[in-house]
């Protein structure tokens, strides 16, 4: 699994005095300054798992893998500050290839003001793979991280979830404004952004924090694509079952003080809607309030890379 050899890493790697928040987070930060922090993130994106080349455009593609950077940048609340794209393209129409990535890429790095700063290109016979790594800073007094929720922080969360295979994965907007806008607003305690999973992303913010949830079911915001996909692949699984474990939406988790939480609420400041989703609590793991009040246990589901021993 994914997560052990993540977990693996984090025990053998020795701290340092420049990573305040090193591998297991979104990002990582590193002390630049006495004002500012540098935030570096990394993903990388494959032919056959992350996009198919043969359906999708080349455009979309590259668009795709800064934006799943610029997510991570949303979730630590940094403002971007440029990005390697690291290409290892197929021999056969690579160089034609590149350029299309790049059509993708460049829009919606202007969009966000991060400069593509450099990078590396390979050619082989394999698939194409793209590797971006994303900057940002952050002042040094505001970071946000998965580890500091606490019992009685109200859940929200952006937008809405599930079905995303249908195109959202693609053209999803990176909360970057809205990430930028609630830490010079609001007081946030944690924040991740979901990249596998409603459920499973919470269930990580739950680990990191040492706390558990309570999820309403009934205020999940449930995306019209996750209806459809439920209709499409008619396999018994629900509309709010995708919205819970479909994974690519890129929306934000935000681990909030009530009283914060109810101001966001009425006031609604952001173009992208918040909504309450439930409660942490001090039990840890998942769990579900019915509306008579029973609690039911909840397994946390998502896409994880699978590693063979």
């Amino acid at each position: 699994m994914e997560r052990d050899l993540v977990r693996w890493l984090c025990q053998r790697l020795p701290a340092h005095r420049r990573l305040l928040v090193g591998p297991g987070d979104d990002a990582a930060i590193v002390r630049m300054t006495a004002d500012e922090n540098l935030v570096a993130t990394t993903d990388m994106l494959m032919d056959g798992v992350d996009f198919e080349l043969a359906r999708h455009e080349p455009e979309r593609i590259g668009r795709k893998a800064l934006a799943v950077n610029l997510s991570d940048l949303a979730a630590m609340a940094a403002q971007p500050v440029a990005a390697l794209i690291s290409l290892a393209l197929p021999r056969q129409g690579g160089e034609d290839l590149a350029r299309r990535l790049y059509d993708g890429i460049m829009p919606l790095a202007a969009e966000f003001d991060c400069p593509i700063a450099g990078g590396d290109v390979n050619s082989w016979d394999g698939p194409l793979v793209i590797s971006v790594t994303a900057l940002g800073e952050v002042p040094h007094q505001r970071r946000w991280r998965r580890s500091g929720a606490t019992p009685g922080d109200a859940i929200l969360v952006t937008g809405q979830f599930g079905g995303s295979i249908l195109g959202r994965h693609f053209d999803f907007a990176p909360r970057i404004h809205e990430a930028l806008w609630l830490a010079d607003n609001a007081t946030i305690h944690a924040a991740i952004d979901v990249s596998d999973g409603l459920s499973l992303d919470l269930a990580r913010v739950c680990e990191a924090s040492g706390c558990g949830a309570h999820i309403d079911l009934k205020n999940v915001p449930i995306a019209a694509a996750a209806a459809d996909l439920s209709r499409q692949r008619n396999d018994g699984s629900t509309p709010l079952d995708h919205a819970l474990t479909d994974g690519e939406d890129f929306e934000l988790i935000l681990a909030v003080p009530p009283d914060t939480a109810d101001q966001l609420l009425r006031e609604q400041p952001l173009d992208t809607p918040l909504t309450r989703i439930g409660t942490f609590v001090s039990q840890q793991g998942l769990f579900t309030i019915s509306e008579d009040g029973q609690r039911s246990p909840l397994m946390p589901r998502g896409y994880e890379h699978r590693l063979d021993a």
